[in-house]
């Protein structure tokens, strides 16, 4: 629900326009662990005068690069930005800083920041530094920008999507492993689209082996950051000259000693499934990972089900009829009916012959 800005100037259906503007500043951009921002510099008139989003860690965030380009224009000025600003020192000093640095008269908020660093703190200092804040503008779609940084800041774990692609009855290959292509054009380059919006991407050993993946996004003009891949070895070794190792994968064992793999990172966490996937999963968050992807056949999908890890999966349906059994999506026994995980269907797309079928997972307690 936003907060209705009371001032003539600002509407509240004008700060709503705005806040939605600064949210449109951050697409194509991927900062994490930093959060996607987005920010606009308005003289005391009400006038554009810059507007900027955070690009990646390290750089200038929004705020501090829009306030550098108005330069004094933003002396008694508004600042529509998509976060709480930051009040901490990181790679960069803190936004907060900058704005009473500049002389900004007044601050609207999307959203607060639930990084414990900041936390209300950043509105904090602006209210006692005389600036006037209004927070809670547009704050559902500030969220739904950037849903995984918000995950990853209030669970400590990264948002975890499962994706697969499948026949309409269901069937995610042939019984002789043959599923090329399950889905056209359309699907396939939404797909990259996908892994492009995701800091890593995990498979299994076995999808390393038998389909020997790059796992990068492959996007006509795309030049942003490529995912990092994560193998799932269990005990199982990756061959040397498989795709992934020139992409500095990280690889995850079963074994206490690991595999003789060169240069490769591994790590070592032995679980029910070869590999203990909610450690990794903690593992990864802890080093700033704040989205995964996980790709690959039914053996990984069934264990990440099992171990609880999934938010969310996207299913793309290939406009195909098996018409019989191969390979299911999700390797594993469905026993009985109240085995069946419970979801929410959040959208239904059409990708030209095709059909993406997005969904939340409700967790087991």
């Amino acid at each position: 629900m936003s907060r209705r800005v009371e001032n003539n100037l600002f509407p509240a259906h004008r700060a709503e326009a705005l806040m939605r503007r600064a949210i449109g500043l951050t697409e194509g951009t991927m900062p994490h662990p930093n959060p996607r921002v987005g920010a606009i510099v308005l003289t005391p008139d009400g006038d554009v005068v810059a507007e900027r989003a955070h690009l990646r860690a390290g750089t200038a965030h929004a705020e501090a690069a829009a306030l550098a380009d108005a330069g004094m224009a933003a002396a008694g000025s508004t600042l529509i930005s998509t976060l709480e600003p930051c009040s901490h020192h990181g790679r960069t000093p803190p936004c907060v800083d900058a704005i009473i640095g500049a002389g900004v008269a007044r601050v609207i908020v999307g959203a607060l920041d639930p990084d414990q660093r900041v936390s209300g703190r950043g509105v904090a200092a602006l209210r006692a530094a005389g600036i006037e804040v209004v927070t809670g503008v547009e704050e559902e779609a500030v969220h739904a920008n950037d849903p995984a940084y918000f995950h990853h800041r209030i669970t400590g774990v990264p948002l975890v999507t499962l994706k697969t692609a499948l026949t309409l009855d269901g069937q995610a290959a042939a019984a002789d492993g043959t599923s090329r292509w399950i889905t056209g054009p359309e699907a396939r380059e939404d797909g990259h689209r996908l892994r492009a919006e995701n800091d890593v991407i995990l498979v299994g050993a076995g999808t390393v082996i038998s389909d020997n993946p790059r796992l990068d996004v492959r996007i006509d003009g795309y030049d942003g950051r490529q995912p990092r891949p994560v193998i799932v070895a269990g005990t199982r070794a990756i061959p040397e000259d498989a795709a992934l190792m020139s992409r500095n994968p990280l690889v995850l064992t079963g074994l206490s000693a690991g595999h003789d793999a060169g240069d490769v990172e591994q790590i070592s966490m032995p679980g029910p499934d070869g590999v203990d996937l909610a450690a990794a999963v903690k593992y990864l968050g802890d080093e700033g990972i704040v989205s995964v992807l996980i790709e690959g056949g039914p053996t990984i999908a069934g264990a990440a089900l099992r171990a609880d890890i999934v938010d969310r999966i996207v299913l793309y349906y290939g406009a195909q009829l098996a018409g019989g059994t191969g390979l299911p999506a999700i390797a594993g026994t469905f026993q009985t009916i109240t085995d069946a995980r419970k979801v929410t269907i959040d959208s239904v797309t059409r990708l030209g012959a095709d059909f993406r079928i997005e969904a939340t997972i409700e967790r087991e307690t």
